[in-house]
């Protein structure tokens, strides 16, 4: 135990340096963001007592609150205010981020990874911007979904079933999004072990979110349906929708500043982009399962699988802000480590620049329609890679590997037939 405390003590400590960091720029107010307009008042009722003004007033995340809701607390042990309250609900949230590089870190140093690699790993996962852009706009649980997910693709690939399905509740009933981790989680472990994951990752999740369906409460309630199924106004040019939409009367945001240039989306998009997310998720597990025949997955390939997920979710969904790109970053982060290539997870740091300059720096120099096209540009050439390496590994040109943890399926011909079965 001192051995792996002692090994690990100079990644820790520069992981919680990035994430002070990240504070330090990212948590200084948040008049006008997210938090201010969706998550305040449900807090501040609930440090006052009010139970049942936090679950009426809690948004569709109110399952993350509640999670976080210890850290809110906390500033009264020294008497600080609102501002140290919305700080500390961000803390587990960073730490979830520098305890996950901690653990990737480690296993980069067993696999002999150069202190250049590990050091690009490590920025991409404590100190990246679009991290700081979503405790910006006031959604850090987008982060603490992001690594829940990862650790639970990770923890059911080596085997650890119960441990996989807690962290997929808790995901769960942080953000509804993270249903789609499902899959990969389900398909790392072995065939007869899946459905009691699933059944335990469900009920965890609904033990979290039980008190606001019981209470009836009306924000939570329809800000849940506004997820799934949306008539709202809001398109984001950052999706493959948007060129169906046209260009008609001044479209307005949601503090009635101008947005020139911004398309109007056809009706049915605001109904359907949400529920095809769900449907694609499910098509595209579905289809992993069948081709690999319900040998479970290397964790490389659930890495890989939730990676490809969550970046369709981000294309598929009208309302993609920057923060939906974070456990798409965080998974592509981990399966990029996991290979046994020895230079930096380039793929993960360029992505991570490409999202912040995509919804950052390109729409103060260019068109809504330009913004899009560049967008498309990167993301569906990396979705179509992702895909490939995936579903096709022979024509990626990659070959499976054997590694510790890992469970590769490999043929053997057995009798005088010639048939071939699988062994693990």
């Amino acid at each position: 135990m001192r051995r792996a405390i002692a090994s690990n003590a100079l990644c820790a400590l520069m992981a919680c340096a990035g994430c002070l960091a990240l504070a330090w720029l990212g948590l200084y107010g948040y008049a006008w963001n997210d938090y201010d307009n969706e998550a305040r008042p449900a807090v501040e009722a609930l440090l006052a007592g009010h139970l049942s003004s936090f679950l009426a007033l809690a948004p569709a995340y109110g399952g993350s609150l509640l999670e976080r809701a210890p850290f809110a607390f906390l500033p009264a042990l020294w008497g600080g205010g609102s501002l140290s309250v919305y700080r500390l609900l961000s803390l587990p949230c960073l730490l979830a981020s520098a305890a996950l590089a901690v653990w990737l870190l480690a296993g980069m140093r067993a696999q002999g990874r150069s202190r250049l690699a590990r050091a690009v790993a490590l920025a991409v996962c404590v100190a990246n911007p679009v991290t700081l852009r979503a405790l910006e706009i006031g959604h850090p649980e987008e982060l603490l979904g992001a690594c829940l997910c990862v650790v639970a693709v990770l923890a059911a690939a080596r085997g650890h079933g119960l441990a996989a399905a807690v962290l997929l509740g808790l995901a769960i009933a942080n953000k509804e999004w993270a249903v789609l981790a499902a899959g990969p989680v389900a398909l790392s472990l072995p065939r007869g072990r899946r459905l009691t994951c699933l059944l335990l990752a469900g009920g965890v999740a609904a033990a979290i979110l039980a008190p606001f369906v019981l209470s009836g409460s009306s924000g939570f309630a329809s800000s849940t349906r506004a997820v799934a199924s949306s008539s709202s106004a809001i398109f984001q040019p950052w999706q493959v929708w948007w060129f169906l939409g046209h260009h008609g009367p001044l479209v307005h945001g949601l503090f009635g500043e101008p947005k020139l240039g911004y398309r109007t989306p056809p009706a049915w998009v605001g109904q359907l982009s949400h529920p095809i997310v769900i449907l694609a998720g499910a098509a595209l597990t579905a289809a992993l399962a069948l081709r690999r025949r319900g040998a479970a997955l290397s964790e490389q390939d659930a890495l890989l699988a939730l990676a490809l997920l969550m970046l369709a979710r981000c294309l598929l969904d009208s309302w993609d802000a920057v923060y939906y790109a974070l456990p798409f970053l965080i998974a592509l982060l981990a399966w990029e480590v996991g290979r046994p290539a020895r230079q930096p997870p380039i793929l993960a740091l360029g992505a991570s620049a490409l999202t912040w300059a995509s919804f950052t720096w390109l729409p103060e120099h260019a068109s809504a329609d330009l913004t899009c096209a560049l967008f498309l540009a990167w993301t569906l050439p990396l979705a179509g890679l992702l895909a490939l390496r995936l579903y096709a590994p022979a024509r990626a040109g990659t070959e499976a590997r054997l590694r510790p943890g890992a469970r590769v399926a490999q043929e053997m011909t057995v009798s005088s037939l010639e048939s071939f079965v699988s062994t693990s």
